[in-house]
């Protein structure tokens, strides 16, 4: 895990620490799964308040650490906003067409559940 070098740095784990059982459970809650799909949908860094979520603000706050210390996304400080962002170029050098299968994937079942 790449440490935090100060109170507005945050630990990632660096491309080499990112393990394939982290990505998928970080991948395997649909909150998380939500947040990855808008993110993906986004194609750019965005807010934490870009993403909604049905959850309180400290559930909300779990679900994004979550899924930076499992190397899925990447948080950076701007000013007062904390911004989010796809690792795709990490995930795709380690697991190749995982996270394109997976955004796959939840878009037919959200399709299919839609007609249901």
């Amino acid at each position: 895990m790449t440490p935090a070098t100060g109170p507005r740095e945050l630990a990632h784990p660096a491309r080499a620490e990112i393990r394939l059982e982290d990505v998928l459970h970080a991948l395997s809650d649909p909150m998380r799964l939500h947040v990855v799909r808008e993110l993906a949908a986004a194609g750019a860094e965005v807010a934490c308040s870009y993403v909604e979520l049905p959850v309180t603000k400290s559930t909300t706050t779990h679900h994004f650490r979550v899924l930076r210390e499992s190397g899925v996304i990447r948080q950076t400080y701007r000013g007062t906003a904390k911004m989010n962002g796809l690792r795709r170029d990490d995930l795709e050098a380690l697991f190749p067409g995982l996270l394109d299968t997976v955004l796959a994937a939840a878009a037919h079942q959200s399709a299919r559940l839609a007609g249901s």
